[in-house]
């Protein structure tokens, strides 16, 4: 696997290409992220969002629209795509795919699972694409996404840091903000986390 990002918009939004045999899968358009993908992507499979935040997803119908591919986002996070209340001038994007819970795709051969870790947002989720994970908001480099935005919830998060310090085996973690990092590295912070939501 081959992993592009650059960071987009004011907040440094990391937006990533992921090319699994061929095909690539664009993580997280936000502000500003249209060029940078169409100049980075050969064969352009879906949109993937972790999450509805418009940081992340601000690119999300611009992209649908000059690449002609499906946009896939947690169900429960569909309401922020086109949620004007928070951030007005958020450009709204429909997704072709609301995606369930955990739910698992098979594009031609290459799995991609939403693993959905609530709490920053209701749909916040870990997209697992072969031996790596794209965190999203929900756990960077020695910290975990903010709980007290609106739709956030810090009991979820808590039951979703319990969940995540269970996890048995170890991956490669891409952040929606900052540096990578794995698993086993952020685990050992998790029991400081949910002592301090």
């Amino acid at each position: 696997m081959q992993v592009k990002v650059q960071a987009m918009g004011d907040y440094q939004t990391n937006c990533y290409i992921a090319t699994v045999d061929g095909k690539d899968f664009i993580i997280d358009p936000g502000v500003g992220a249209t060029q940078w993908v169409l100049d980075n992507v050969t064969n352009p499979v879906a949109i993937l969002n972790t999450h509805g935040h418009f940081d992340h997803v601000w690119s999300n119908a611009e992209l649908q629209k000059k690449l002609h591919i499906p946009l896939y986002t947690p169900k429960c996070d569909v309401p922020l795509l086109s949620d004007s209340g928070w951030m007005p001038d958020l450009p709204p994007s429909t997704p072709d795919v609301a995606v369930e819970p955990n739910q698992e795709f098979d594009f031609d051969g290459t799995k991609v699972k939403f693993h959905h870790f609530p709490g920053h947002c209701p749909g916040c989720s870990m997209i697992e694409i072969g031996d790596v994970m794209f965190s999203g908001d929900f756990i960077f480099e020695r910290s975990i996404g903010r709980c007290d935005f609106p739709y956030s919830n810090p009991e979820d998060m808590k039951k979703s840091l319990k969940r995540f310090k269970t996890l048995n085996y170890d991956r490669t973690l891409y952040p929606g903000h900052g540096g990578t990092t794995t698993i086993k590295q952020e685990q050992q912070y998790t029991d400081y986390w949910i002592k301090n939501i």
